[in-house]
């Protein structure tokens, strides 16, 4: 039997993520990492990775200036997968809001990234999470499993409804630190998280693994 070769994964190099920790969380899972922001490779990958890490504004200005937005609204568009990670799962959203002044993101979702609502910000270190049940992401982790999060600013409304009973809801996973907010979004091939995957240890290994498993 023929073995099968492994999943091509992009991780999108636009000068905002933690690019070397994620290529090597990733080629852990055994998938053919590459770091870049070649528009080709990008495309034609199986997966493509988004992380962000910094200022909301500055990451939709890099991802702009490097295409990013068009990629990621192509792969979309054909069904292809794409995963960010904190600000990459931030610029996901319709806006964000800081110091007063409001960023135009992706829109893929509506809401608006804000302040987080706690006595002690940014929110750094590691916490649990409420995933859904039916969850891929999150498949084969313990309820009390815990992932680490370094972020001073997040969503803590969800309001994408579907009223077509033919496609399957988003499913949203929360986490507290003093007010909820979102901390993961599984819809349908766009997959984010708030937290690290990358940092999180045997758990973020895991997940990784599962949204490898469905490239």
């Amino acid at each position: 039997m023929e073995l099968s070769s492994p999943k091509k994964v992009v991780v999108f190099d636009y000068g905002f993520g933690n690019v070397r920790s994620a290529e090597r969380a990733l080629a852990r899972t055994g998938a053919d990492v590459e770091i870049t922001r070649d528009y080709d490779k990008a495309m034609n990958a199986d997966g493509l990775l988004v992380p962000g890490v910094g200022a909301f504004a500055s990451c939709m200005k890099g991802l702009r200036e490097a295409r990013g937005d068009w990629i990621v609204d192509r792969r979309l568009s054909g069904g292809r997968p794409v995963m960010g990670i904190c600000v990459g799962m931030q610029i996901l959203f319709a806006r964000g809001i800081e110091h007063g002044v409001e960023t135009e993101g992706l829109d893929e979702w509506p809401g608006s990234v804000e302040p987080l609502q706690a006595e002690i910000v940014p929110h750094m270190g590691w916490n649990t999470v409420d995933a859904p049940a039916g969850s891929q992401l999150f498949a084969g982790l313990h309820a009390d499993a815990r992932f680490y999060f370094v972020h001073s600013y997040a969503v803590h409304d969800w309001s994408l409804e579907t009223h077509n009973p033919t496609i399957e809801p988003p499913k949203v996973t929360w986490s507290t630190h003093g007010k909820p907010f979102v901390a993961a979004v599984e819809n349908g091939v766009l997959w984010a998280t708030q937290f690290h995957p990358e940092k999180s240890g045997d758990a973020g290994a895991q997940l990784l693994n599962n949204w490898i498993g469905t490239l």
